[in-house]
């Protein structure tokens, strides 16, 4: 079995946020909700100031606060290292929204229909969109979103299913299981982004962390991340580094 993994450089990244639009395409997520989210961080002061960018998909903690407090099992951990969400199971609970450290769930407020980028009953715009997407309602619908996965056969995969449940990113787990990469990766066009295996030697993620630095998000929070950051530091590094040196003085 495969342990997944997602490791970025942040000396690559340039803040397109290519891969913030893939994510949304691949995964038909809806009005305002972006799994993959791109922070832009300012450092210093004129002259002397840095601009860098942070991509922030889920974690895929390891050890993952979302799921001890599903009421449901609706949000579990996947033998592969996937932190999924069974959406016809869940009840809109949102306690894993409050238990995650990183913000990286959300809500569905309305019905699918009602909270997509267009008016799915406009005939205007659907004389536009009808000869690209076929007739298909949404504008871009991937039927590989509505099908069963893992061995528990559960449907896991996209956004804006259903009113009232908790989504997120799910590092593309229907292009995962036939041997793709995640949307936000394929995309990224600078190579900013990698995903594979923790155990395989040989791959690419296994082979940047034995050769460079790396750090994951909130490690004190010991939610053991499956996301890894090569260059750069952690946000607020700086800040802590300096209350750090003021307690020793």
């Amino acid at each position: 079995m495969a342990r997944y993994a997602m490791v970025i450089d942040l000396d690559r990244c340039t803040g397109c946020r290519a891969c913030m639009e893939a994510c949304k395409v691949e995964n038909n997520t809806p009005q305002a909700h972006f799994w993959m989210y791109v922070f832009r961080f300012e450092e210093g002061e004129y002259p002397n100031t840095r601009v860098w960018f942070m991509p922030r998909p889920c974690m895929h903690c390891d050890n993952a606060p979302c799921v001890k407090v599903c009421p449901v099992g609706a949000r579990y951990k996947r033998p592969d290292g996937l932190v999924a969400t069974d959406f016809d199971r869940c009840i809109g609970c949102r306690y894993c929204e409050v238990a995650c450290p990183y913000g990286v769930n959300y809500f569905n407020w309305k019905k699918p229909e009602r909270n997509h980028y267009i008016d799915w009953t406009d005939r205007e715009a659907g004389a536009v969109l009808d000869p690209v997407t076929n007739g298909a309602v949404p504008p871009y619908k991937n039927p590989d979103l509505e099908k069963p996965y893992g061995p528990e056969r559960r449907r896991i995969a996209g956004g804006g299913h259903l009113k009232g449940v908790i989504e997120k990113c799910t590092f593309c787990v229907h292009r995962v299981e036939r041997g793709q990469q995640p949307a936000c990766v394929a995309n990224c066009p600078l190579y900013a982004l990698h995903f594979g295996d923790l155990d395989d030697p040989g791959s690419r993620v296994s082979q940047l962390l034995r050769r460079r630095p790396h750090f994951r998000l909130l490690e004190e929070a010991g939610t053991q991340p499956r996301v890894y950051y090569l260059g750069g530091k952690p946000p607020g590094e700086e800040s802590r580094q300096i209350e750090a040196v003021r307690a020793r003085v």
